[in-house]
């Protein structure tokens, strides 16, 4: 099992990279996000990364970061989302995105990946909503998980992010403003001052 490799950047493709360790060339797959970060050819280069073997051969996939890998696994594990899929989700959306998306349960911003409709982000979401708390990445948002458990804090913060939505915020949006909010004023905050003091910051 290949879990890293070190070398020099032979070349980037639009899906990948090619390593050379050693003399070596490695083909890796890569979020474009991942690819992006890359310098160019002859830079030395150092990646985490997952192999998957398969009956058609075995295949390497390569990570900004242990942040990245782990979401990638994680995305993996929900039927219907395979490595492509998942790299296209990492694409699009941050390891930090990825997890407000999911706790928020906005399955539309999962759909801006290639290969996401609306079908399989909501599977996405549903199957991995009491996951997504573990793995935030922002230590703000790390309680949200804590205020998420309690019925009555709940309660009050999707009637908040529903009125945000409803005034024509994203939903990951509202719920990153709203949970910050929570966590900073504690859960006996009420609705409608939760609603207000998130409109300013969401003005700012």
């Amino acid at each position: 099992m290949i879990v890293k490799l070190t070398g020099k950047i032979d070349r980037i493709e639009s899906d990948g990279v090619v390593i050379d360790v050693a003399g070596v060339g490695y083909w890796v797959q890569a979020s474009r996000r991942c690819l992006s970060l890359l310098d160019g050819a002859g830079a030395a280069v150092s990646l985490p990364t997952t192999q998957i073997f398969r009956e058609d051969g075995a295949f390497l996939y390569g990570f900004v970061d242990r942040e990245e890998q782990g979401w990638f696994r994680l995305l993996t594990t929900v039927q219907g989302v395979g490595a492509k899929v998942a790299l296209a989700m990492l694409s699009v959306l941050s390891p930090d995105q990825l997890a407000t998306a999911i706790a928020a349960q906005d399955k539309t911003a999962l759909c801006r990946a290639d290969g996401v409709g609306p079908k399989l982000g909501q599977r996405i979401v549903t199957e991995l909503k009491d996951k997504a708390g573990a793995v935030f990445a922002d230590p703000i948002l790390r309680p949200v998980a804590a205020v998420n458990t309690a019925p009555v804090a709940a309660g009050v913060r999707e009637d908040a992010v529903s009125a945000l939505v409803n005034l024509g915020y994203g939903r990951s949006e509202a719920f990153s403003t709203v949970s910050r909010l929570m966590v900073a004023e504690g859960e006996a905050v009420g609705l409608s001052d939760l609603i207000r003091r998130s409109l300013k910051e969401l003005a700012a």
